[in-house]
């Protein structure tokens, strides 16, 4: 499995270089075999049968969509008919919906095959991957340092060659913060570009279903299955969905890339920041227009997405916590009861100034540019021990530290690409994020693969 990418996979199911059953057989055995605990659970049986009815179609000449016979493994926070949700939790089936979540129905319909549920901190609330009832995820290029959150699993599968594909939800950055610690590419669409419908929720309002993969064309020929308006997600956008693979290969000349001024590289490791700004050089030289640019304060949206979270995510969960007080987590604890001190004034204040600075963010700040650049985390993955230890109001800050350049972005609702973009002196990744207007993911899918083409650092893999 680490030899594929997603798209060269399916590549070669299709052109019957290998089997699906050949790849099953050797994707479970690899997670049997694993020590990075990305997964809650397997289904290997399903899986089989799945695989072995994909190669008689494709021995009959179907080919039932781009994705046919390609193993993907899902956050354990979709509902899968038939599967346990247990959101992380101790309680296997806590998170129940009608069916299907949308995006896996619809990754399914293009040929995919589930293979199982994947790791998560318990309710998709921490950032650091680590999950008491289940065992912390463990980064496959550290195994002592954090995978990230809340998508741990799904970031640490794909980076260690268990996967080349998978879906994450992303709150704060649960998407783009582990595939940076990981060193693979994550996205976070624009709010409404990927329904939510099967999905459990935390924060309504700021809430998103992305794709994770090795390399930038993965994640868009899995968006490409998963983008576009549901019906049973009214927040979902009717707006036309691009065709994010065929024009991934188009010119970036005359792109507008703002560096931020402030806030971005305030506390950043001198050598992580160092490696994103050479990466804007790159940019520069592919052709992007490299602009300074003045952003309005993300403190702000920083401390209003926290209030909605905060709020939002007790509604969701409080009476579970209330009901069962010793099965979370202190921290998971602590932070939902922070919900019942906001008040419904805050609440709606808070979302009324959101709507405004997002308005006034997108007029004001893509009038001159039309893709921003930052790192992704102020440094490289931190020990996992380091992150953990101490009182809650410790473990928060720390919380709120990592997602810092992250959690903005999901206030305003804009897209949001994690890129690998080189390794530190001890071998963990760096990687910078590409911000771009509302619905344009099709700007930084191909901005992104044109540097990742230019560069090789998609090819290196843990313990090489």
């Amino acid at each position: 499995m680490t030899d594929w990418t997603l798209c060269s996979l399916a590549e070669a199911i299709r052109k019957h270089h290998v089997s699906a059953t050949e790849v099953m057989r050797q994707c479970l055995e690899d997670i049997q075999q694993s020590k990075l605990n990305a997964f809650i659970s397997v289904d290997g049986e399903k899986a089989l049968t799945a695989a072995n009815r994909l190669d008689a179609l494709l021995d009959r000449g179907q080919i039932v969509g781009p994705l046919h016979g390609v193993p993907i493994g899902y956050k354990d926070l979709f509902f899968i008919d038939g599967m346990p949700a247990s959101c992380g939790t101790a309680v296997p089936d806590y998170f129940v919906a009608e069916r299907t979540a949308t995006a896996v129905s619809r990754l399914q319909n293009a040929g995919a095959i589930t293979v199982g549920k994947l790791n998560m901190t318990e309710l998709a609330m921490s950032p650091f991957g680590d999950n008491a009832r289940y065992g912390d995820v463990r980064n496959p290029w550290s195994l002592d340092r954090c995978a990230g959150g809340s998508s741990s699993g799904s970031a640490a599968a794909i980076a260690g060659g268990l996967l080349t594909g998978a879906l994450g939800s992303d709150t704060g950055g649960s998407i783009r913060q582990p595939a940076a610690y990981c060193g693979i590419v994550g996205l976070k669409p624009t709010y409404g570009r990927v329904s939510r419908a099967g999905v459990m929720p935390l924060s309504w309002s700021l809430d998103h279903v992305g794709p994770l993969g090795r390399t930038v064309q993965d994640v868009a020929l899995l968006l490409n299955q998963i983008a576009g308006h549901d019906s049973d997600d009214r927040s979902t956008s009717a707006i036309a969905v691009t065709d994010y693979v065929g024009g991934i290969d188009a010119r970036v000349d005359g792109l507008r890339i703002g560096i931020p001024q402030s806030y971005y590289w305030d506390g950043v490791e001198p050598d992580l920041r160092s490696s994103v700004f050479a990466a804007a050089d790159a940019l520069g030289r592919l052709g992007c227009v490299l602009t300074k640019v003045d952003l309005p304060d993300p403190r702000h949206m920083n401390s209003i997405s926290s209030l909605i979270t905060r709020s939002e995510g007790c509604a969701a969960h409080g009476a579970f916590a209330q009901k069962h007080p010793d099965i979370l987590a202190p921290a998971i604890n602590d932070r939902l009861k922070l919900g019942y001190q906001i008040s419904a004034y805050d609440y709606l204040q808070a979302q009324r100034l959101r709507s405004q600075l997002t308005r006034e963010f997108i007029r004001d700040v893509f009038a001159t540019i039309d893709i921003i650049i930052t790192p992704v985390a102020p440094a490289v993955a931190p020990l996992l021990q380091d992150m953990t230890v101490g009182q809650t109001d410790a473990v928060l800050e720390r919380m709120g530290h990592l997602t810092s350049m992250t959690r903005p972005v999901n206030g305003l609702g804009l897209p949001a690409i994690s890129v690998p973009c080189g390794f530190s002196e001890s071998g963990l990744p760096f990687a910078f994020q590409l911000i771009g207007r509302p619905f344009d993911e099709a700007s930084l899918l191909k901005v992104g693969h044109r540097y990742e083409q230019s560069f090789d650092w998609w090819r290196w893999r843990p313990g090489t």
